[in-house]
């Protein structure tokens, strides 16, 4: 029987592509979102959230960029970016919401070259840093974030409040 998670055959990073996002990407890209909530064990968004998702994603002043993964004419992975504004720096950051790559897909540099690339943006718009936040059971993306030279900022605590519009 064969494996699932088998990598394909002679793939590398360098014949993954990574581009903006574009419409025709849709269905790929929830289906990749739904992966990264299963993945987390988070409860994947309803069909209106995904609706909203694409709609925004797609919008005419998208509140964040995507940039996908692209392998043999197939999306295997993305990113959603956008920029905040640290008053100490007094310069943008980069934060990076969500970086997520199909399982059979991983450890082929994909991840690397995702930072590479993101690096280049946030040099492009003038960035201080590049900021995102990870699972503390995630044990391989934290071993990965610290290869490449990214610091736990341990001092820091995140807090949310969900906004209820009942």
């Amino acid at each position: 029987m064969k494996n699932n998670l088998t990598q394909p055959a002679k793939l590398t990073s360098q014949k993954v592509k990574l581009r903006k996002a574009v419409r025709s990407d849709k269905k790929s890209i929830l289906k990749l979102v739904k992966e990264l909530a299963e993945f987390e064990k988070l409860t994947f968004l309803d069909d209106k959230a995904g609706s909203r998702l694409m709609k925004d994603a797609f919008s005419k002043d998208p509140p964040f960029r995507t940039l996908v993964a692209e392998a043999d004419k197939k999306v295997i992975g993305y990113a959603f970016y956008f920029f905040t504004y640290s008053s100490f720096f007094a310069k943008k950051t980069l934060y990076l919401e969500d970086i997520y790559i199909s399982e059979k897909y991983r450890n082929l540099g994909i991840g690397k070259k995702y930072f590479i690339e993101l690096l280049k943006i946030a040099r492009k718009n003038k960035c201080g840093r590049m900021e995102w936040v990870v699972l503390d059971w995630n044990e391989n993306a934290i071993k990965f974030y610290e290869k490449l030279g990214a610091n736990e900022l341990k001092e820091w605590k995140t807090f949310r409040k969900i906004i209820n519009y009942d």
